[in-house]
């Protein structure tokens, strides 16, 4: 079934692509295996996907010396804890959900340690909700400037989550914000940013976020099945 679902995936995210003037290599399906067990994920892998993310580090370290054999990039798309960074640092491929001073300072002095550059990018709570994480639109700007002395650690683009609706259109004015402030803020360069990534979209909603230039799309249900609760 989840080689089925990714076939699917793959020719929903090939015509979203093409509606857009697209090209469909130039959108990375990243699987989100929250709480799906290592076989799953190693299913979905031999159905041909590359990026696996993960919301929880013991969770992400667990799966990842089970897979050690599979070639793996690893993203990190939940909200990082600052002491949890020395456990990814020397591999993880991208880190989805930055968002504080503290956390990029963490990066960076991990980074350095084991002597490479950290791609990361910048969370934007574009919904104004209470319960996200993420900067506000009006304050991202500032931020990335505030990292520009970081050596180790390179904004690599921006992330957001659209609202939970019945309808993906819903989440349509939030892709479009981003991908503007985005275009706004890549017009003064800065030595370690390059903002080509635009993570958004997720299972409800990933073909409009396609539509209006995510570049990577976080997909969990879609391809596993019903979320099951840890513990």
């Amino acid at each position: 079934m989840i080689s089925t679902n990714i076939d699917t995936l793959r020719e929903r995210i090939a015509a979203a692509s093409r509606r857009s003037g697209r090209r469909p290599e130039n959108v990375t399906l990243v699987a989100v295996a929250k709480t799906f067990p290592a076989e799953q994920v190693d299913e979905a892998v031999r159905a041909g996907v590359v990026d696996i993310g993960e919301n929880y580090v013991q969770e992400l370290l667990g799966k990842r010396e089970t897979l050690s054999a599979r070639d793996i990039r690893w993203h990190f798309v939940g909200h990082l804890q600052s002491n949890k960074v020395r456990q990814i640092a020397e591999w993880i491929h991208l880190v989805h959900a930055l968002d504080s001073v503290s956390l990029a300072r963490e990066l960076e002095g991990r980074a350095a340690r084991v002597g490479r550059t950290l791609e990361a990018l910048v969370e934007v709570n574009t919904t104004g909700e209470q319960t996200k994480f993420g900067l506000p639109p009006d304050r991202v700007a500032g931020f990335i400037r505030s990292l520009e002395p970081l050596a180790h650690v390179r904004i690599a683009g921006l992330m957001t989550i659209g609202p939970f609706l019945p309808d993906p259109e819903g989440s349509r004015p939030m892709f479009r914000m981003l991908r503007l402030l985005r275009d706004e803020i890549a017009r003064t360069p800065q030595a370690n940013t390059d903002l080509h990534h635009l993570s958004m979209g997720m299972s409800g909603d990933f073909e409009v976020a396609i539509e209006e230039g995510a570049t990577l799309v976080r997909i969990g249900t879609a391809i596993f099945g019903s979320r099951k609760k840890p513990g």
